[in-house]
């Protein structure tokens, strides 16, 4: 089967695009900045089925995606984490932290209620992502 992505990441995300390897997708919940990385290869579940061949790629995506929250907002830590508990399939949440945040220094899941982007707001940062991720309109 091709790849395709999982319609529980479809349904909280906007896509931003493609890198080498991952979709990039932004999560709807403004209360953080917050990129998930999903890697384009079918079937894919856990961190240690990656074909070995692709790590490094996949670690200079998640830089890449970091360092692109970091010009967005001045983060105080950077928190990279795959769990697929809810969907099995493997993405990474790449999720700019703040001390002031209101799960700090707790986990985001499970913390309150998302906040969606404003129509206004989600034109504005998803175009700000773009730029910052250097990736080209579709």
């Amino acid at each position: 089967m091709g790849f395709s992505i999982h319609s529980k990441l479809k349904d909280d995300t906007f896509n931003l695009g493609s890198f080498q390897l991952c979709e990039v997708l932004l999560m709807n919940d403004s209360r953080f900045p917050w990129i998930i990385l999903v890697p384009k290869i079918p079937d894919l579940r856990d961190f240690h089925e990656i074909p070995s061949q692709h790590r490094d790629v996949l670690f200079q995506e998640i830089e890449r995606a970091s360092e692109a929250i970091q010009k967005h907002q001045r983060v105080d830590k950077m928190n990279v984490a795959a769990l697929g508990n809810q969907v099995p399939q493997l993405h990474i949440h790449v999720i700019g932290r703040l001390k002031t945040d209101e799960a700090w220094p707790n986990p985001v899941w499970g913390h309150g209620t998302p906040i969606p982007y404003d129509i206004t707001s989600k034109s504005n940062v998803i175009q700000s992502f773009k730029r910052e991720l250097a990736i080209a309109e579709r």
